[in-house]
């Protein structure tokens, strides 16, 4: 009978899902977390208050997997349905408000909510709500409309620093553990609520209108600081400004952690980014946080302060993202490199509509690209066409109309229209609808406004011809050399040496045979301050001048480049394979390779070193130990490459006995 009635509650909830909001408003969750660490367990003690709307029978939460126990409704005991994936809560509901139903729980979180375990006392604990959901490790609402005034306070070892959104507002130290209590003053869609526990500093700064910053790095990290914030406080001060509507939350932190799912995450007043940013001075001129940084600072007007309905108008949140960032490095860089990221991202887009895979604007499960790069350009066309006084009174009118409320493309348009006089039907059926990206307006539009972009096109030509060869040692831009220098290498003389980095790098990825000319020049390269260049450069010596390895390797044997080790993976490479070269070494090369396949390497690493495994087909069981593992990462991506690669070693009877044991065990 017990198992009767929970479905027939179940259903009968079921049928008022999507009309929820419209009889329930709920305003605000205060949430005490704690962990049970070893167990990858969160126990939680929650409190929703809420208004009734419209009288129903029955309010429901989101929360998957969950254990509840003490529930109340407005202090009384009550009974709770929980079918899994939802919590309802039965009960002839009036028209009302300040209602409160708390209750403890407790789960095993299957996403959302990760436990990094890195080795010698070194765990992470980080959220990741969107795509992922934040009912997960928190009952709350997985539908981005309802949104909700968040106040967290966790519970965790005294010797680990503990953040999340809003301002922290008291924090309370007893023998082992510390509670921190964070606090919200406006409402967000769930999938924004976010912490991150690990060992951190921190650095304070506060923008030009008082928001406090906070740059949180690992204590190993003192060095990569600045190159990893670097523009930071001017990145937000200029988004203000271009924007025209104030930062709308208490303060802005910013966290790296260790083996996130993606680049970055714009939690509301907190955004998590991969570690793999945390910089250091060197690595900076190639591989920096500048556009991830801003993207993520962008998203805190552009998907925090209003949001999307549905998927159907997910560029009113990415497309403004990646367009602010990118105007926020113009800021930075000049207009030459904004256009130019605009050029590049023509391209991709060109080659996704000639393979078919293009979809309109509006079409929910487009591409990142769409969304994204896509999305940029109809803000930068749209700008174009209605002038950018109109564009910009419109853009501050709908971020304060719509504030902590949900919108649809149709609210951006008719505010464009509305401040630009302008009847936009026809525009929007043009760049949003369709599926087709106006790849020739684009252009037209590129070559108009840029004469950096109708160089570069104009070096665009046959290799081998004096045009091509004139523009070498021009006075052309280093993008437009780069590009002559990868058409005709072989024209490369030593007066290109003495050119920028950019252009250094470009000789040392397109110069694979080297004239003995140019064998001092070439060498060069290995002293530049560019991990990108070094490792090409190397790789193209030692292949080069057999003669001079043993140099070569001596010289960079130091050297590890970016985070993923990339320089280090190649000299490792090298030295295992150049005979005679430090033979008592060799097996201690090989190990210190297998060595980073280990879990306590990031995900970067490990595939680097799997990669180069693989091209040694020098596997051995620690090796393969670890791949098996690496198949059941929470990086998806990661994992994927995992099973393909155990996939293609089993096809190896030898690999195949030897993975045979580690499975059985």
């Amino acid at each position: 009978m017990k198992y009767f009635l929970t479905l027939l509650v179940f259903f009968l909830c079921s049928s008022v899902k999507a009309q929820q909001i419209n009889f329930v408003d709920f305003k605000n969750c205060k949430a005490h977390i704690t962990f049970k660490t070893e167990m990858k367990e969160v126990i939680g003690e929650v409190s929703y208050t809420f208004d009734i709307l419209k009288p129903i029978d029955s309010i429901f939460l989101d929360a998957k997997n969950m254990k509840f126990v003490e529930a109340t409704l407005n202090s009384k005991k009550i009974n709770l349905v929980n079918d899994g994936k939802r919590l309802w809560v039965k009960n002839k509901f009036q028209i009302s408000e300040k209602n409160i139903i708390s209750f403890k729980y407790k789960v095993k979180p299957k996403k959302a909510l990760y436990f990094i375990d890195k080795g010698v006392r070194d765990i992470q604990i980080w959220t990741q709500g969107q795509g992922k959901y934040t009912s997960n490790w928190l009952p709350s609402i997985d539908d981005m409309n309802d949104k909700i005034e968040f106040d967290l306070s966790i519970t965790y070892n005294k010797d680990y620093e503990v953040i999340a959104n809003g301002a922290l507002v008291s924090k309370k130290t007893s023998a082992h553990s510390t509670k921190w209590h964070y606090n919200m003053e406006q409402p967000m869609s769930s999938y924004l609520v976010a912490l991150a526990i690990g060992k951190y500093y921190k650095k304070e700064e506060v923008s030009n209108k008082e928001t406090p910053l906070v740059f949180y790095y690992y204590p190993t990290d003192s060095l990569k600081i600045e190159p990893t914030y670097r523009y930071t406080k001017r990145i937000f001060s200029f988004l203000e400004k271009e924007i025209g509507v104030v930062y709308p939350w208490q303060n802005y932190k910013q966290v790296p952690v260790k083996d996130f799912l993606y680049s970055g995450m714009e939690n509301t007043s907190l955004t998590i980014f991969s570690d793999h940013f945390m910089v250091d001075e060197i690595s900076f001129v190639d591989k920096n946080y500048v556009n991830v940084n801003a993207h993520e600072l962008a998203h805190q007007w552009f998907g925090n302060l209003v949001t999307e309905t549905s998927g159907t108008h997910h560029w009113l949140q990415e497309g403004f993202a990646t367009y602010y960032a990118l105007l926020a490095e113009k800021e930075l860089f000049g207009e030459d490199y904004y256009y130019w990221k605009l050029y590049e991202s023509a391209q991709q887009l060109l080659m996704q509509d000639t393979s078919r895979k293009n979809t309109s604007l509006l079409d929910p499960k487009s591409s990142s690209l769409t969304f994204y790069q896509r999305g940029a350009w109809v803000l930068h066309i749209l700008k174009e066409k209605v002038g950018e006084k109109p564009f910009k009174a419109a853009i501050k009118s709908y971020l304060n109309k719509y504030k902590f409320k949900n919108v649809t493309t149709d609210y951006f348009i008719n505010e464009v229209e509305a401040f630009s006089g302008q009847d936009l039907k026809e525009f929007v059926n043009d760049w949003i609808i369709k599926k087709e990206f106006l790849y020739d307006e684009a252009m037209i539009s590129l070559k108009e406004n840029s004469i950096f972009i109708q160089e570069y096109l104009m070096v665009d030509c046959e290799a081998k011809t004096s045009k091509c060869e004139y523009f070498i040692d021009s006075g052309v831009s280093d993008k437009a050399r780069a590009k002559v220098i990868a058409q005709i290498p072989e024209k490369i003389t030593k007066n290109v040496f003495n050119s920028s980095l950019q252009v250094r790098q470009a000789i040392a990825k397109s110069l694979k045979h080297i004239p003995k000319s140019l064998k001092k020049d070439y060498e060069s390269l290995l002293n530049d301050k560019s991990y990108t260049t070094i490792e090409s450069a190397l790789y193209n010596l030692w292949m080069n001048f057999p003669e001079e390895r043993e140099s070569y390797l001596n010289k960079t044997k130091n050297i590890i480049g970016f985070n993923d080790k990339n320089v280090r993976f190649l000299w490792l490479i090298l030295a295992l394979n150049t005979k005679a070269y430090t033979n008592e070494s060799k097996q201690h090369f090989y190990d210190e390779l297998v060595g980073y396949t280990a879990s306590s390497y990031s995900v970067e690493t490990r595939q680097n070193a799997f990669s180069y495994l693989k091209s040694l087909n020098g596997f051995n069981d620690l090796a393969l130990s670890n791949l098996v593992d690496a198949s059941k990462s929470h990086v998806w991506r990661f994992k994927k490459f995992a099973r393909e690669l155990l996939a293609m070693l089993s096809e190896n009877k030898e690999y195949k006995l030897i993975l045979d044991g580690i499975y059985n065990k």
